[in-house]
């Protein structure tokens, strides 16, 4: 049990939901040609999990310290699971998610595509070992991170399919993805200012210079507020632009998406305390989950 806490069981699921959709709720209802079968699918959706999972497990190894200061009560590494344990738990994902990684890429014909998931699984220690120090270039790391997951979908089964006569079309798709991507990356990297928020005195402690560090509270939930104004625009704009013409789907925006980004707007303008900062956090998952639950209304857009 304590190895599944942690690997953080639930962002794992949400990841692979998220993927699901993509691949459900878009490709398959609309024809598109995409080069993996449901299992192979399965197996791209394994070893993404695989090297999130690396990643968290990376990470607590790491911040140790840090925890016994943000979170005393739930720190795993050096108390329910040994270090060296825990540092052979990271390898073993790691091993297998590249290794899963490696045997679609020689599968779909494209070799090269294996150092994807060499790269991110670098990119993740790196993050947790030295970049996650560097004011907001860990949070812009972590939330590019969170978009490939998604765009990862596209590059393994749309791109080794293009040919002349489909390119229109899954280009077409390829942008939605894109979209969503996007949308997964700003309201990431929102959440990731909102948990260094709460996080900082272990931060502080932990040699960090995150944003609410180098600026401080009050300057820190400004800007949140700001970038909550941003991707309410941002989503607005989306719906204008886009989904004018499907009142279903408009309806669901506006209730799921629009309603709590503006309520998370409002929150974030008068938040001043450790539980507010928690609740903003729950809130910009919430929105996300929603968010990416869209993507199964396509196929009764029009």
């Amino acid at each position: 049990m304590n190895y599944l806490k942690l690997i953080r069981p639930v962002n794992l699921l949400f990841i692979a939901m998220v993927q699901l959709f993509f691949k459900f709720g878009l490709f398959q209802p609309y024809s598109i040609d995409t080069v993996l079968n449901n299992l192979s699918f399965s197996l791209l959706i394994i070893a993404t999990l695989c090297i999130a999972a690396g990643g968290y497990v990376i990470n607590d190894i790491y911040d140790v310290n840090i925890d016994r200061i943000n979170k005393p009560t739930k720190v795993i590494v050096g108390t329910k699971i040994s270090e060296k344990n825990a540092n052979r738990y990271y390898i073993l994902l790691n091993v297998i998610g590249v290794g899963i990684g490696f045997f679609l890429a020689n599968k779909i014909g494209k070799p090269g595509f294996a150092a994807l998931f060499i790269g991110i699984s670098a990119l993740l220690y790196l993050y947790t070992s030295y970049l996650k120090s560097i004011l907001l270039v860990g949070n812009l790391l972590i939330s590019a991170l969170v978009a490939l997951s998604i765009i990862i979908v596209g590059i393994f089964d749309l791109v080794p399919g293009i040919t002349d006569q489909n390119r229109e079309s899954l280009s077409a798709v390829f942008r939605i993805l894109i979209d969503y991507a996007l949308f997964a990356f700003l309201l990431n990297f929102i959440r990731e200012i909102v948990k260094d928020m709460q996080d900082i005195n272990g931060d502080k402690n932990g040699g960090m210079n995150t944003l609410p560090i180098a600026i401080g509270r009050k300057r820190t939930i400004l800007i949140v507020f700001i970038l909550g104004v941003i991707a309410l625009a941002a989503v607005i704009a989306y719906m204008y632009t886009f989904l004018y013409d499907r009142q279903w789907t408009v309806l669901y925006f506006l209730l799921c998406v629009v309603a709590p980004l503006l309520f998370f707007c409002v929150k974030a303008w008068t938040a001043d305390s450790p539980k507010d900062y928690s609740r903003l956090s729950v809130l910009l998952k919430l929105i996300m989950l929603f968010g990416m639950g869209s993507i199964l209304l396509h196929p009764f857009a029009h």
